[in-house]
């Protein structure tokens, strides 16, 4: 296995500690199924209801949650501008939020939920077409792609600080690496979404050469709400690689992890990660993922 080729799974598997040694097993002819994680000496068993698809979320089950508001005031399109502004500025002081402060991070969330009241557009999920770069992220960013969203829903509400404490050990896992751009493009039918992570990893402290690549991350899209998303990730790869002789044949050889098939053999199904967009226009999204953490788009 090349050396390329171990850091793009290490940068894929999210709850997977670099150099550590992972084990899975699936039990499935029990009444509640059991998925078993092991880490070094650790092992960790998450209890899987008898739900053939405990990750699935029913659109009914949205009828109590938080929905889209839609200014149609002419006159509050200055307080808009007014607060996106202060909102892009924040953004570029804190990298993306990743350096924020409590007092900076309380700010942004009161400018969000301020221009979440004003959102302009109706049927956000449908008008969300286009380029988009990641401004701000009130969690760590890479959760924002497909990948992330995915575990997230494999493991339920029942397992979420499981996921949680996943999370925390892949961020601790890459501190070391640089992020560049983290894009999102949503095709003109609102039918696919296409995650790119710019990535930047030091292969030794000390050495001056990084391996960089871009993690693309495809997922199929449905709507379900004015709102809402749902989304199934399909697959997962690394472009633009900088590892001589490699990075023509990752480029040319489409080479793609099917994380969504990988799913279905373990669980028999794709699971069902929702998105909901409360913000809308020409130049910035707002979207918030199934524990209420938002990420702020600008067009790119």
């Amino acid at each position: 296995m090349t050396m390329l080729t171990s850091i793009a799974i290490s940068i894929l598997v999210g709850f997977v500690v670099h150099g550590g040694d992972i084990a899975c097993s699936f039990t499935p002819a029990s009444p509640s199924r059991v998925l078993s994680f092991r880490h070094g000496q650790q092992q960790l068993r998450l209890s899987m209801p008898d739900d053939p698809a405990p990750s699935d979320y029913d659109s009914d089950d949205l009828g109590t949650e938080k929905r889209v508001s839609v200014d149609t005031d002419e006159d509050d399109a200055v307080i808009r501008d007014e607060l996106k502004r202060e909102l892009i500025l924040l953004a570029s002081v804190t990298n993306r939020g990743a350096c924020a402060s409590t007092e900076e991070n309380n700010l942004v969330v009161d400018l969000v939920t301020q221009l979440e009241a004003l959102n302009p557009t109706a049927d956000p999920a449908l008008n969300s077409q286009g380029d988009w770069e990641l401004c701000y992220s009130s969690t760590q960013s890479f959760r924002s792609s497909p990948f992330f969203l995915a575990i997230r829903a494999f493991l339920g509400d029942g397992n979420k600080a499981v996921a949680e404490n996943a999370f925390t050990i892949h961020d601790r896992a890459t501190t070391a690496s640089q992020v560049g751009k983290v894009r999102q493009i949503i095709d003109k039918d609102n039918k696919e979404l296409i995650s790119e992570y710019d990535l930047s990893v030091g292969l030794m402290p000390g050495l001056p050469f990084r391996v960089k690549g871009t993690v693309v991350t495809s997922a199929d899209l449905t709507v379900i709400a004015p709102e809402t998303w749902e989304m199934m990730v399909r697959g997962t790869k690394v472009n633009k690689s900088n590892v001589p002789f490699l990075d023509q044949y990752l480029d040319d050889s489409e080479i793609e992890i099917p994380v969504g098939e990988a799913y279905k053999v373990i669980s028999g199904s794709i699971p069902k990660a929702i998105l909901r967009t409360f913000y809308v226009d020409e130049g910035m999204r707002i979207t918030r993922d199934v524990d209420d953490n938002f990420f702020v788009f600008t067009r790119a």
